[in-house]
């Protein structure tokens, strides 16, 4: 019997267009389809109800954070009696076998006895034009794994949320997603607790989505360099080091991954505009990552931190 598979699609402002081609492309590979909005300015529940009307809409009323609507979307898929979750972002593209593909790699390593985390597809950035390889730190090295014919299956230390499967046994075991961060950095710190605890992630190349990471990327030296705003650059940094700190985290991934932060903070106050922005607001991130001031960024509160 094929096991139940409920998916949670977080939106916040959608582009409807965009929307509706994920809302097109996954509802049929699902049992339930729950949208779980974060206070968008327009009337998205109207759009759904006219539209989509077997899509369970959840409205937040306010922007909770990404955290938070996958956690009221796992919720009501427990309710639901799922057993599993796929979580998505608004502008992902799964192709037609994703979820079948996802679980197939999940139910078998489980019937071999590995204890699996989630499973994830490969996905392209179609701005970027270079495929986006699963990573892995291991020895003090970034292990860039790419697919290929004869590694239809890889291990990795941790998936984007969009496109992630997951048995809710195993939210249940590792725990719910950390609501404090908001936003970035969320699906790394569950997926590192969750190895931290003994648990798998899957990387399934025979799964494929197409993904925007980012808003428009930069060229630079042969590569495309997703860029965010200094919002959620702020976010990034801040999130980061506030992983760096906690004691269970291993010290591989804190050097490896603090390296790569600093070599993001240069690029982004050199090849980003405005600059000073961008610099002030990553600066003010790593300084809260480092106090331990988390939750939503209010601006009048806490730039005076």
């Amino acid at each position: 019997m094929t096991p139940k598979v409920s998916g949670i699609v977080v939106t916040y402002n959608p582009e409807r267009n965009a929307l509706a081609k994920l809302l097109r492309a996954i509802q049929s590979q699902l049992d339930h389809l729950i949208v779980v909005d974060n206070s968008s300015s327009d009337d998205l529940s109207a759009w759904l109800h006219s539209n989509w009307n077997q899509v369970e809409y959840i409205p937040l009323h306010d922007n909770l954070g990404i955290e938070k609507a996958q956690n009221v979307g796992i919720s009501r898929a427990q309710e639901r009696n799922s057993e599993y979750v796929l979580l998505l972002d608004q502008d992902s593209i799964p192709s037609p076998n994703m979820v079948s593909a996802l679980l197939k790699a999940i139910e078998t390593a489980r019937t071999a006895g590995a204890k699996i985390a989630c499973a994830g597809p490969r996905y392209d950035d179609p701005r970027q034009q270079n495929p986006v390889p699963f990573i892995q730190i291991k020895n003090f090295r970034i292990q860039r794994q790419r697919c290929s014919t004869d590694t239809p299956v890889v291990n990795v230390d941790y998936l984007i949320a969009s496109g992630c499967l997951i048995p809710l046994d195993v939210i249940e075991a590792v725990g719910a997603m950390q609501e404090e961060l908001f936003i970035d950095y969320v699906d790394i710190e569950w997926g590192l607790r969750a190895q931290q605890q003994g648990f798998k992630s899957l990387g399934v190349c025979a799964a494929f989505m197409q993904h925007q990471l980012g808003d428009k990327p930069i060229y630079f030296r042969g590569r495309y360099i997703p860029v965010h705003s200094p919002l959620r650059h702020y976010y990034h940094f801040r999130n980061a080091v506030w992983l760096y700190r906690q004691s269970w985290l291993r010290n591989d991934w804190k050097i490896v991954d603090g390296f790569r932060l600093l070599r993001k903070f240069a690029f982004y106050s050199l090849m980003t505009t405005p600059r000073l922005e961008h610099a002030k607001m990553m600066s003010l991130g790593v300084l809260h990552g480092l106090k331990g001031q988390m939750g939503k960024f209010h601006a009048k509160r806490d730039n005076r931190a």
